[in-house]
C-alpha cells in the first residue's frame, strides 16, 4: 500500500519537474534554440497549431534561427505569431524562409529572466508540497480505514516528506542552472 502510494507521488513530482524543465527551455538565454519557437502557436487556417507542425527550425549560426515551412503559405502566418509573441524578436522573411536574429541580451532582460526562472521555480515547488499533502491525506485515510497501522502512516509521511525534499533540490538545481545559462555573457 505504502509503496504503491510513494511510487505513485514520486511519478507525479517527477512530472511536475519535467514541465518545469520543458517551461524553462522556452527562456531566451544569448543563444539560440528551436526550443524558443517550438511551443509558439501559429494561427493556420483558423486553428492554433504549434509552429513545430508547421516547419522545421534550424541554427545556422549561434545567434540565428531559420524556420523554413513545410506550406510556403504558412510563412506569413507564422511571422505573424512571431511577432505577437513575447519573444521580443522580428523576424525576416525572404519568401522561402524567416530568419529570427536572436539579439544579445541586456543586463536588465538577464535580470528579469533571471527573476522568471526564479518563479517558475517556487510554482514547481508549491506543485511538489501540494503532491507532498495529497500523500500525506492519503495515508492518514488508509490509517483511518484500518488498512494500515499508525506507525506505517508515520513511516510514510516520513518517506514522503524525504521525497519531497529530494525533488525541491532538484527544482532548485534545475532553476540555478538555467540561472547560470542566463547570465552567461
Amino acid at each position: 500500500m505504502i509503496k504503491e502510494l510513494l511510487s505513485e507521488t514520486e511519478q507525479h513530482m517527477e512530472k511536475a519537474l519535467d514541465a518545469l524543465s520543458s517551461d524553462l527551455v522556452g527562456i531566451r538565454t544569448g543563444r539560440a534554440s528551436p526550443a524558443l519557437v517550438d511551443r509558439l502557436l501559429v494561427d493556420y487556417y483558423g486553428v492554433q497549431t504549434p509552429l513545430n507542425q508547421l516547419a522545421s527550425v534550424a541554427v545556422p549560426e549561434p545567434r540565428l534561427l531559420a524556420i523554413r515551412a513545410w506550406d510556403q503559405t504558412g510563412l506569413s502566418a507564422i511571422e505573424k505569431a512571431i511577432r505577437k509573441s513575447d519573444l521580443g524578436l522580428n523576424p525576416m522573411n525572404d519568401g522561402k524562409i524567416i530568419r529570427l536574429a536572436i539579439p544579445p541580451l541586456t543586463e536588465e532582460r538577464r535580470r528579469d529572466l533571471v527573476k522568471l526562472v526564479a518563479r517558475r521555480v517556487e510554482e514547481a515547488r508549491v506543485a511538489i508540497r501540494n503532491l507532498r499533502r495529497d500523500a500525506i491525506e492519503m495515508a492518514r485515510e488508509l490509517e483511518e480505514e484500518k488498512m494500515i497501522s499508525e506507525d506505517d502512516m508515520y513511516r510514510a509521511k516520513d518517506d514522503v516528506q524525504e521525497l519531497t525534499d529530494k525533488m525541491i533540490k532538484r527544482a532548485d538545481e534545475i532553476g540555478k542552472h538555467k540561472e547560470e545559462e542566463i547570465l552567461e555573457v
